[in-house]
């Protein structure tokens, strides 16, 4: 039986919320136009755009797969990882291709070890925000590889050594009673640096463009990593660089997180055409929100409004914190509790970034050290020796 419509009151209906000639689209559009000359900046999972406002032309920087060191780094990164889901196959699913996968991985990580080198981070992948310390990053690198490749020659000798146990133990947090660099340590460092250069270049081009912040409209547009993350404020490490460049002046009701929202591609030889027939439908997405926002002050003004801001975050220095479900705080660059625990929530918090677990406490640094890398400390880097490993 088929559901009956009246057709006068889903006509009242759309009067004000369907299609293009509504009472809602009308407010949009003159929303929009209110705020035709404010900047707009967009944020998509690779590239941010800035749109100056009144028919600009669009500037775009990209922020993450198109920049120098990023795989190399993610693919260290992800060593621990990785292994943990070796060690998963074989013990938790009996899965028969546990063993051909270390295998895989074990010629991956001899590879890698081979062209690992200060050299190779100093004149090849070159990237600016890690001048001076190539020799530590080779270092730590040939530390991953060789503890890594260690550990996945014995499980393949010894199958029953490939446990959870000898995961931490052996593996893990191998070496930390000796005063030793670990490879949670190392994730940590790999991490923190992606975090370091990508802040560093982002601070740095939000600031030539001289933003009124105040006055920008922020949208996060798309899907930021895997498809359940990257979707509020806390979980964005894309807003922690939007917010850190602001100087912590951008008021957060105006980034709006739009998963949603139609994205451009990364633009190619300098063609900015997607980006720039974007504008106009993503203003209207920013000035739509907002214009509904401001409906409340209207109706309700003498009810408690809605004021954005952070959430308090747990302190894992307290021993009888068990569950968390913020990002802990780091007291700083030697606080492991807190930073191996944000290792572990960004694989089990879905709404986590991965390679996002220490930007925000990157970006802070490097807001307080005026933007400068060599001023900044990097944890699991600076200051830690890691052993050399047969």
């Amino acid at each position: 039986m088929l559901s009956y419509e009246s057709p006068e009151l889903v006509d009242l209906f759309t009067t004000y919320t369907a299609g293009p000639t509504s009472i809602g689209s009308h407010l949009t559009a003159a929303a929009a136009e209110h705020n035709a000359d404010a900047p707009l900046i967009v944020a998509t999972g690779a590239d941010f755009a800035l749109y100056p406002g009144n028919g600009k032309p669009p500037t775009v920087e990209g922020f993450r797969f198109s920049t120098r060191g990023f795989k190399e780094l993610a693919g260290i990164s992800h060593l621990g990882p990785a292994v943990a889901t070796l060690v998963q196959l074989r013990t938790k699913y009996a899965a028969p291709c546990w063993r051909a996968e270390t295998e895989r991985l074990l010629r991956e990580v001899e590879r890698s070890r081979q062209a690992n080198s200060a050299a190779l981070w100093r004149d090849t992948i070159a990237v600016e925000a890690y001048r001076g310390r190539e020799q530590a990053i080779a270092d730590m690198a040939e530390y991953a590889f060789a503890r890594t490749a260690r550990y996945l020659r014995a499980g393949l000798e010894d199958g029953s050594t490939f446990n959870a146990a000898t995961l931490q133990s052996d593996y893990l947090d191998n070496g930390r009673e000796e005063g030793h660099g670990t490879i949670n340590q190392m994730m940590i460092a790999t991490f923190f640096l992606t975090g370091l250069d990508i802040s560093h270049r982002i601070l740095r081009w939000f600031r030539e463009q001289e933003i009124d912040w105040e006055r920008a409209m922020v949208v996060i547009a798309g899907k930021q990593g895997r498809s359940t993350a990257g979707v509020t404020w806390n979980t964005s490490s894309v807003a922690t660089m939007i917010l850190g460049a602001s100087g912590y002046r951008l008021p957060l009701e105006r980034l709006y997180m739009a998963p949603h929202a139609p994205t451009f591609a990364t633009p190619q030889n300098g063609d900015l055409s997607e980006v720039i027939a974007l504008e106009e439908l993503l203003r209207r997405i920013w000035a739509n929100t907002r214009a509904t926002v401001e409906l409340g002050d209207l109706m309700f003004p003498g009810l408690p409004r809605y004021a954005p801001g952070r959430l308090a975050v747990p302190d894992v220095d307290d021993l009888s914190v068990t569950e968390i479900s913020e990002m802990p705080v780091i007291h700083g660059h030697d606080d492991w509790r807190s930073m191996t625990t944000r290792l572990r929530m960004v694989l089990e918090d879905p709404r986590q970034l991965l390679s996002g677990c220490v930007t925000d406490y990157a970006v802070s640094r490097l807001v307080a050290a005026g933007n400068d890398p060599a001023a900044v400390t990097v944890p699991g880097l600076d200051g830690v020796a890691y052993p050399t490993v047969q």
